[in-house]
């Protein structure tokens, strides 16, 4: 069963699925359905939308993410996107096993009503429902440590001990990637700003993956951009589609300081940093050294230029542990969650954790 599993880890800003087994997922798409009229039957009436993937650059104020700060908010659009997930991985008119991996905010009702849409609409033989901090620790290989998990809708931290998480250690920090893509935004375009106009998120996201990057110390940072003498640097310029450059100011470089320094970007703290001290300093005394000393980055965030390095000389500012504190950071921890999982569905120890559509069937007639 293993080898024909499909992962879906479902996230707030993309969606990553493929089949078990392999080194990263076949299929990386944002998180973003989109809603027309019909043109038979047009009308605002719920029932009369037509739903598709992603934005429709003929309609680009129609579209929404399902998905929001971790929570469904909208569950015939995620119901859309599994449907399209599985019809890509479908053998034969076959409908493979899943795993869909879950958000530790979910509620009881929330899954409930995702096995009810894979065992009742999309017909899946088995399910595995995965906690998402707990497959990026199996990504790397450890089973203690400290689980950071920064993404596009919020920022996790988790202490676990023998792969287990540590009860009532773990923080939810509800500032993320989304957030920094909004403070680029309003800094940019300024008045003007239009979360649904497309050539400005494209201009948004291009500057955040390829000019954005941690400061090692925020004031030294800002005075050096700030003594360059303006156009001297090609790296603080930005092309625009229509040719046009803009020349990015020193705050909008460093960017990625907003999850060092939140209050600075009129953000709720506390920083990553000082939110995996607090964890950690809930857990028992004799603990702590081990884990502080695997501190797992994984998400999206965690990939700006210099983030790992600051997070390590932050967490060694704060004398957390007399033990030397160690950040691990693989080449592929976006993709951390779904690595975690692709490694479960090959494990004979998760295999009782599995349900069945039979299973399903009994417990729903208890």
């Amino acid at each position: 069963m293993a080898a024909r599993t499909v992962i879906i880890d479902h996230g707030s800003g993309f969606l990553k699925a493929g089949t078990a087994g392999w080194n990263e997922p076949q299929m990386v798409f944002p998180n973003i359905v989109n809603y027309l009229p019909c043109k038979e039957n047009p009308g605002p009436s719920y029932a009369r939308r037509r739903v598709s993937l992603g934005i429709d650059i003929c309609h680009p104020d129609t579209f929404s993410y399902p998905i929001e700060r971790g929570r469904i908010l909208n569950w015939e659009g995620v119901q859309y996107l599994w449907s399209f997930v599985l019809e890509n991985h479908r053998r034969e008119h076959e409908v493979p096993p899943v795993i869909i991996t879950e958000t530790p905010l979910r509620e009881p009702a929330d899954r409930k009503k995702m096995l009810e849409i894979l065992f009742e609409l999309l017909h899946v033989p088995s399910v595995l429902l995965a906690d998402q901090l707990q497959m990026s620790l199996y990504a790397s290989g450890l089973l203690t440590g400290v689980v950071v998990d920064s993404g596009y809708g919020l920022t996790r931290v988790q202490p676990f001990h023998q792969g287990r998480p540590l009860p009532a250690s773990g923080k939810t920090l509800e500032f993320a990637g989304q957030d920094l893509s909004a403070y680029l935004l309003k800094s940019l375009f300024k008045e003007d700003c239009d979360r649904r106009c497309l050539f400005q998120l494209e201009t948004v996201a291009v500057t955040q993956m390829n000019k954005c990057y941690v400061p090692q110390n925020l004031g030294e940072a800002l005075d050096f951009r700030e003594r360059q003498q303006s156009g001297l640097d090609e790296s603080n310029t930005y092309q625009l589609p229509d040719g046009s450059r803009v020349e990015l100011t020193p705050m909008q470089r460093v960017a990625p300081e907003m999850f060092f320094s939140p209050q600075v970007f009129e953000q709720p703290g506390p920083s990553i940093p000082r939110a995996i001290v607090e964890s950690v300093e809930s857990c028992e005394i004799s603990l702590r050294p081990l884990l502080v000393s695997h501190v797992m980055a994984c998400g999206g965030n965690t990939l700006y230029p210099g983030f790992t390095k600051r997070l390590f000389r932050e967490l060694m500012g704060d004398h957390v542990s007399s033990t030397k504190a160690t950040v691990w950071a693989g080449s592929n921890r976006n993709f951390s969650v779904w690595l975690g999982a692709s490694v479960v569905a090959h494990l004979s120890t998760y295999q009782s954790e599995w349900m069945s559509r039979e299973e399903y069937g009994e417990h729903m007639r208890m």
